[in-house]
């Protein structure tokens, strides 16, 4: 029988632990046979899990003979990562075991070094903090899970139960992992990926900077059609110094910031108002309303009705 060892770190957070627990337990096979034994180790007898104290039945020797390795999201992901862990997952890695994290988990496997090279995910609030720590690590914050074969990592909280359908599905086939769905009342597949979810909303400039009454300005008038020449003209730069100063002050260019604000109005909309995709677009800027389409979708993930489907 397949089994998966769910690693118990201190500060685990408890959906993402129990998550892999339910889903791969109650997964069946045809004649009625479990799929998959499960069991939770951890590195000491007694795990700190927030709002209660884990005791879990399996060591870290626990993790030796798994098939798979699930690591979930811990609440203060910078933590250092014990040499014991560390040397574990380095060992389960090495004898081909696959290993999958959940949210946060992503990083006590990227401290391993097993994802230096590699695309992964994780929560988007915590991306930036992944890339800044683990800048070996390409990390994507837009999809819902990645694949790499071996090693796996996936957003927060929800998809975590998507990357257990998904490893389901590799192991015993669709049929086993719809059903496993379905207990789960989840899809077998989201449509999208976690940028849907994503809050786009660019950090405004510094009190005093130059860029202050510009960034004001373009949020008034995110409904013209600007172009870099007439943000560069009511900046009063050229457009050269504009995007140099924007560069150093937002991270990003003139263009970029304001599609990004569009896109989070038109969010802000589809969410409060009835009114038609088309006319959206227009509000924010986008004449066409097949540009706002595929504009919106590039950002988000998902059409402007399914968006709106969501989170009306």
């Amino acid at each position: 029988m397949h089994t998966v060892a769910v690693l118990a770190l201190d500060h685990v957070i408890p959906f993402d632990l129990s998550t892999p627990i339910e889903v791969f337990s109650r997964t069946r096979l045809p004649d009625g046979r479990p799929g998959y034994q499960v069991r939770v180790c951890a590195e000491r007898d007694e795990i700190d899990a927030g709002a209660f104290t884990l005791r879990a039945p399996w060591s870290l020797e626990g993790l030796e003979e798994a098939d798979t390795i699930i690591v979930p999201g811990v609440t203060d992901p910078a933590a250092p990562l014990s040499p014991a862990v560390h040397d574990a997952l380095r060992a389960a890695a090495d004898d081909g075991t696959r290993i999958a994290s959940i949210c946060t988990g992503t990083f006590p496997l990227a401290a391993t070094g097993l994802l230096n090279g590699l695309r992964a995910t994780t929560h988007w609030r915590a991306s930036g903090l992944l890339a800044t720590l683990h800048p070996d690590v390409d990390v994507d914050p837009d999809v819902l899970y990645v694949d790499n074969g071996q090693l796996l990592t996936s957003a927060g909280a929800a998809a975590g139960m998507d990357l257990c359908l998904h490893m389901i599905r590799r192991d015993y086939g669709s049929a086993i992992a719809a059903d496993a769905a379905r207990l789960s009342v989840m899809p077998l597949e989201r449509e999208g990926g976690q940028a849907q979810f994503i809050i786009h909303d660019h950090a405004p400039a510094p009190q005093g900077s130059e860029l202050e009454a510009l960034l004001t300005w373009l949020r008034e008038n995110l409904a013209h059609d600007l172009t870099l020449a007439d943000i560069a003209a009511q900046s009063g730069t050229s457009v050269r110094t504009l995007i140099r100063r924007f560069r150093d002050q937002t991270g990003t260019t003139p263009l970029q910031w304001l599609h990004r604000a569009r896109v989070r109005q038109a969010q802000h909309l589809l969410e409060t108002t009835q009114h038609s995709v088309e006319r959206i677009g227009g509000q924010v800027g986008y004449g066409s309303a097949t540009t706002f389409r595929d504009r919106f979708k590039r950002t988000t993930g998902v059409s402007p009705q399914t968006y709106r489907r969501a989170f009306s």
